[in-house]
């Protein structure tokens, strides 16, 4: 048996900068685009959208920094971490919000993802901290985009 721990009411991460003190402090964290743990947690699978298979977890993203990234910003990390996914809402269903997470890795999906397990609910993120995280990305010197990119 899987454990899932969905608390009644999470509290909301309000700034970028909050984000980014999160990520820097605790580990193993991760984000899902959905329509949050209460739903989520109810049957704690997702499935693949090409096949309809059932994933022996919730699929999420890991905010974790890698070695690679060195002493590069934080912040910046943080951004790009959620900026990526940010189209979601848009492309599937308008109550998507992002909400960080703890678990157990238990395997990958079928876009590499973590699959992950005996989650525990950290917070919602708020919408103002994606517009920072949007502001965030477009002073970076690269030229990019969410993943659902055109």
């Amino acid at each position: 048996m899987h454990e899932t721990h969905a608390p009644a009411t999470m509290t909301t991460v309000r700034s970028l900068d909050e984000l980014t003190e999160l990520i820097g402090t605790r580990r193993p964290l991760y984000i899902r685009w959905s329509l949050g743990p209460q739903t989520d947690l109810s049957t704690p699978t997702s499935r693949d959208g090409l096949t309809g298979v059932e994933l022996p977890g919730l699929s999420a993203n890991p905010l974790d920094v890698e070695d690679w990234w060195g002493d590069r910003s934080l912040r910046t990390w943080a951004a790009r971490r959620l900026y990526d996914y940010s189209h979601l809402p848009r492309v599937r269903d308008g109550r998507v919000r992002p909400w960080l997470l703890h678990g157990r890795e238990v395997g990958r999906g079928p876009d590499n993802e973590p699959l992950v397990r005996d989650v525990r609910p950290v917070g919602w993120v708020d919408e103002r901290v994606i517009a920072q995280a949007e502001e965030e990305v477009a002073r970076q010197k690269g030229p990019w985009g969410p993943l659902a990119r055109p």
